[in-house]
Parts: structure tokens; sequence; C-alpha cells
């Protein structure tokens, strides 16, 4: 069980060793996982049985690499706390790792979206994208806050609906798609709703040296954002330090940059790459539903977010007031030039 930010990490260092190994090593690890992924999403989808090249392909590599990563015991892989992005997904599908996301809360316990009879949950305040909170009823449903009645009346509403504070979507077939956090939700100046988070999303896996990225645009006249590199960590302090990960390393080798470290890039220093990262968020752009919902402006700094610098919270989750505080002169510079 982990969050989605280590499980990510994960997969970089899995990446990062893969990539060290010789060419050989390299090819089979690379044809054993797209074996894997293409068998996985055939026997979700399609409900075909796994093929023999499947189980020659985790026999003779997945097994090894998972035993390597200490999984060799384990029988179900969870994920909880934040949404997950798809690229994780499949990355552990490659090796024959099926990622189970795990949705909830305290206070509503577990049963809640298993089809357990008595529990169901509405979405509330819907607006004209469908996307509305997520909302809570039931038996498993607690009772409120021990001594702390405005706190009660604020989570539960006079019917007894749980307040899950989560922006969600049904589609046609009963899915949920949870969308956001209610407190994370951009509200610009001309009055547009944003969610972050597809966005964020959006942008760190159209871009792969991008390790954290935050919108920006509360009370705002357009979107700006906040990017981070990836780079190589103090084993010992956790600290992230200035020479850029293996990955980030090879995606500038492959724009024709000679960059090692986040100080050779960032300023606008490298042209190659920041041409790249313009790119990627054009890309993005061209996707978003509405003018309100582009990218105008973005920086990047000159230190990844980690827990000990104040960022991330102890689930490595961002701490968005923080880097709000934290930044704020790099965050004013986007409105006043």
């Amino acid at each position: 069980m982990g969050v989605p930010r280590v499980w990510e990490k994960m997969m970089e260092k899995i990446k990062e060793g893969i990539a060290q190994c010789g060419y050989v090593r390299k090819k089979l690890a690379s044809w054993a996982m797209s074996v894997s992924l293409e068998a996985n999403q055939n026997w979700a989808i399609k409900n075909e049985e796994k093929p023999f090249l499947f189980l020659l392909a985790d026999g003779l590599v997945l097994q090894k690499l998972r035993a390597e990563l200490g999984f060799s015991r384990c029988l179900k892989f969870f994920s909880g706390a934040a949404p997950i992005g798809s690229e994780t997904v499949e990355f552990f599908l490659g090796l024959n790792i099926l990622l189970y996301e795990a949705y909830g809360m305290s206070e509503s316990t577990g049963p809640h979206f298993i089809v357990v009879p008595g529990c169901n949950f509405k979405l509330a305040d819907i607006d004209a994208e469908g996307i509305g909170e997520v909302c809570l009823w039931g038996r498993n449903i607690f009772m409120g806050f021990l001594n702390m009645e405005d706190k009660t009346r604020e989570a539960l509403d006079e019917e007894g609906w749980l307040r899950s504070g989560d922006l969600g979507k049904v589609d046609e077939d009963g899915f949920l798609y949870i969308t956001g956090r209610i407190k994370e939700l951009i509200i610009t100046a001309g009055g547009e709703n944003v969610p972050p988070v597809p966005i964020e999303d959006a942008v760190k896996k159209e871009l792969p040296i991008i390790s954290n990225a935050m919108l920006i645009g509360d009370k705002r006249k357009f979107l700006s954002m906040l990017l981070t590199l990836k780079c190589a960590c103090n084993t010992e302090t956790m600290e992230p330090t200035d020479d850029l990960s293996v990955e980030a390393v090879e995606y500038c080798q492959q724009l024709g940059s000679q960059a090692t470290k986040v100080t050779d890039i960032i300023g606008g220093k490298d042209k190659e790459v920041y041409q790249s990262i313009q790119e990627g968020i054009d890309n993005v752009n061209s996707r978003a539903t509405s003018n309100a919902q582009r990218i105008q402006k973005w920086t990047v700094l000159g230190k990844d977010f980690s827990i000990s610098g104040g960022e991330l919270g102890p689930t490595m989750k961002l701490r968005r007031p923080v880097v709000l505080e934290m930044y704020r002169k790099e965050i004013e510079s986007f409105y006043t030039e």
C-alpha cells in the first residue's frame, strides 16, 4: 500500500536501473514489459486468457524484477490517498503488478463503492459539466466527531449524507471519476472553476523531465504553473540534489542538450529544454476545454519539492498553501510583468 507519489518514485528508480543495464538486458526487459502490459490490458478489458508468451516473459524476466523490489510474496498492491496517473498504472502492469486504487475516508469505513446493500452515494451541487461533490450515505457512515458539534455539522447534512469534499462525475456505465478536491479548486478572476490536478497530471505525462507541477490562478486573470525537474536525491537525507535523474539526463540528450544538473537548465540557460517544455505546455493547452484553462506562463524552480523542504506532506501530498507562500515572489512575477 502506498500513495501515488511513492509508486511514481519507485517507477523512476526502476527506469533508471533498466537504463543502466547492458543492451541485451535492456531489450529483454523492454520486451517482457510490453508483453505483460498487453496481456494484462486484454485480460482486464476483454477477459482474454494470458498467452504463453506472457508466461514466458514473466518467468524469465518479471519475476526476478519483482523479487528485487521485495514483491515476490505480495499478492495485492494498492494506491490510495490521492489520484494515481494512468502512466504509473500502465508501467506496473508491465511488471505484472496490478495496482488497485483505493478510494475512501475514515468517516465512511470500507464498504462504500463496493456493491453492498445500503451503501449509497450521490453528487451534490452538480455544475454544467456534470461535476459535483461526492456525498456518501449508509449504516457504515460515522455518527460524528466526539464533542465537536460544529465539525460534525460541516461533515454531515440533516439527512446523514457525508460530504466528502471531493469533486467527481459519473459516466454512462456508473463509474465514478474523482476530478479534484473542493478546497483545491481554482476559481479565476473571470469566475471559471478549474480543477488543478488533471492539468498538472497532463503536464507531467507530456514532459517526462518534470517531477512536480503546481497550477496557479485562484482569483487571477490567467493560469500559470510552477515546475520542478526530476533530480537525484541524497540517499541519507532524502534531500533533492542539483544532479538530474538518469531519466532527465536521457531526456536532455534526446533534445541535443548536454545538461546534467538542474542549474544547467534553470533561468533559460538551456534553450533546447525550455523550448521542449513550452511545446509540451502547448500540447496540453490544445486539449483545454476553454481558454480560461490554458497555462499562459510557467517557470522552472531551482529545487524539487520534498518533505524536508516543506512543500510535500508526510504522505507526499502537495502542500499548496505552503508552496504559494514559499514561492510568492516567482508567482507575483507572472502577473506583474
